[in-house]
């Protein structure tokens, strides 16, 4: 299906952006603002992350997933990234930004996302390497 193949580039290309957007204000000086910023950008990246993977898992694999954890743990099974809490803890972090908003709570989240940046651009790695083109 050709609308689905560039339904999927377009995703895997919104997430390449959303990397580099994440990855450009962690390098900024932080203080509140660049802080709530890189907030934002990761839960758009987290959001982008894992519909990449689901557009992945349907179009190539036939599997469908619903949900940010059900297409994670679909990638581990399918070896699209290895099984890491890590990735688990993120739909959480995703969660918890969304949901509330205080001051440790952000302090807590920002400290997490270097690390989780380095988990999006493996799994870019992961999803070009299979053959995604973008």
């Amino acid at each position: 299906m050709p609308s689905e193949n560039l339904k999927l580039e377009e995703t895997i290309k919104q997430f390449q952006k959303a990397i580099k957007s994440l990855e450009d204000v962690l390098k900024q000086e932080k203080d509140e603002y660049m802080r709530d910023s890189a907030i934002q950008r990761f839960e758009y990246t987290f959001d982008l992350s894992w519909k990449a993977i689901k557009g992945y898992l349907e179009e190539s694999r036939g599997v469908i997933c619903k949900s940010p954890k059900g297409c994670l743990r679909e990638a581990f099974q399918q070896n699209i990234v290895d099984y890491d809490d890590f990735w688990i803890q993120m739909s959480d972090l995703r969660n918890s930004t969304v949901h509330t908003y205080n001051e440790q709570a952000a302090e807590s989240v920002y400290e997490k996302l270097p690390k989780a940046l380095k988990y999006f651009k493996l799994l870019f790695k992961g999803l070009t390497t299979l053959g995604v083109r973008i």
